[in-house]
């Protein structure tokens, strides 16, 4: 009986919680659900857009801009010249100098070939508009794939070789398909419909000549000679340049096919179109062999 008299006072002492409002309930699972995981992933990337290579990224790129902007550059439209902004500071910052200098290498060969007879392929009306200046459009429906495997491979150390090689392949793709198509509109004597082999007008979409198919293979030798040279593709970059100049070749060719069999038919197959799925074959098609081989 004393013993349950000696209970009564902490018995009467407790007061129940009142049950939690739907508010407090939110909150509290909102508050589960930030877990140290989540936590480390939120510094992590914190961490990352503040890194010296992103700070380098931005400071290197905005005073090149500036630069341009000075001079009057005429490789990039005013946008044009904004979004080539935004994709140095990704490449940069994802692989430094290597992947940057790679998709300049790009640029320069890519803008110099197509000024090649520039006054020629204006007179036939083939050539590139604007002067041949790119703008927005141009510069992702090139480079959007290599943004891709540039981030990826920062995202996913386990699989930054062969990013890194589906990175190279994508802009060898481009520069080998700008290379075939502005010799070939300048130099090429003959062109054919590449799913025919029927004889067509330069620039007629789908054709290949015999010069511009040299200039284009050669444009891809140039990139990825570069790209093995900085350490892009490894310490041992034989196979890895080889791997990219046949997928560049395999997916120039299917782009073609593009352009013979459907371009004409779809309004809304535009070049830049045509030409990200170009890279995206040539990235692929890099990545697969890799792993082929």
């Amino acid at each position: 009986m004393k013993a349950l008299l000696l209970l009564l006072p902490a018995v009467g002492a407790y007061v129940p919680s009142p049950a939690p409002t739907p508010l407090a309930r939110r909150i509290a699972r909102g508050t589960a659900r930030y877990t140290p995981a989540v936590h480390g992933s939120a510094t992590l990337l914190a961490t990352s857009a503040l890194s010296p290579q992103v700070v380098q990224a931005v400071g290197l790129n905005s005073a090149l801009a500036g630069l341009g902007v000075a001079k009057k550059q005429k490789m990039l439209t005013p946008a044009g010249l904004a979004h080539a902004w935004a994709l140095g500071v990704i490449l940069w910052g994802a692989l430094g100098w290597r992947g940057w200098s790679t998709c300049v290498v790009y640029l320069l060969c890519g803008s110099r070939v197509t000024k090649v007879k520039m006054a020629k392929k204006e007179a036939l009306g083939i050539a590139e508009g604007r002067g041949g200046m790119r703008g927005p459009e141009n510069v992702w429906g090139s480079a959007a794939t290599a943004a891709v495997c540039a981030l990826g491979s920062a995202a996913f150390p386990g699989k930054r070789a062969l990013l890194q090689l589906g990175f190279v392949a994508s802009l060898a793709t481009k520069l080998s398909d700008t290379c075939a198509s502005e010799i070939g509109k300048a130099f090429g004597k003959t062109t054919y419909l590449i799913t025919t082999l029927r004889l067509v007008p330069p620039g007629t979409e789908g054709a290949v000549s015999l010069e511009g198919t040299a200039a284009g293979a050669l444009g891809s030798v140039v990139l990825t000679a570069w790209a093995a040279a900085i350490g892009l593709l490894g310490a041992a970059p034989l196979v890895p340049s080889a791997v990219c100049v046949v997928a560049a070749f395999f997916a120039t060719n299917f782009e073609s096919v593009i352009g013979a069999v459907a371009q004409d038919k779809y309004p809304w197959l535009t070049n830049e179109l045509v030409n990200g799925i170009m890279t995206v074959v040539g990235a692929a098609a890099g990545m697969g062999l890799s792993l082929l081989l």
